[in-house]
């Protein structure tokens, strides 16, 4: 209940002032996301990281769509990757087998470089 000792609370996006809950701090979910999205923007990486996320789930979703649900494996060629919209530049980490063969892997997928432009495609399995 408001009175008249009772601070009034402003809208963080807008300004408007606010009825309700005295930890409310926005006067819609428009205002929310706007006013969250401004503070996301003024992050100086934030367009970058977008990028490089971008560019990981589109890897990913990329390998994702040349294996088969029943498969493990596949081959393919770099090409076909290419124009898949891969790009090799980008990948979350790398496993390095005891014989030294590195896989390069995208979140849950990954591709091991062979031979004359051959790939190797895995998914990998939790156990």
């Amino acid at each position: 209940m408001l009175t008249e000792n009772t601070p009034k609370r402003n809208c963080l996006a807008c300004g408007s002032v606010l009825k309700g809950r005295a930890d409310k701090k926005f006067c819609n979910d428009y205002c929310r996301n706007n006013y969250n999205n401004q503070q996301k923007s003024k992050d100086n990486y934030s367009g970058a990281i977008r990028n490089i996320n971008t560019a990981l789930l589109k890897n990913r979703k990329a390998l994702e769509s040349l294996l088969p649900s029943h498969e493990d494996v596949v081959k393919t060629t770099g090409e076909k990757l290419l124009q898949l919209g891969f790009r090799f530049r980008y990948h979350t980490h790398i496993y390095t087998t005891r014989t030294g063969r590195q896989y390069f892997y995208c979140y849950d997928y990954g591709y091991l470089p062979l031979d004359n432009d051959w790939f190797l495609v895995v998914r990998k399995r939790e156990h």
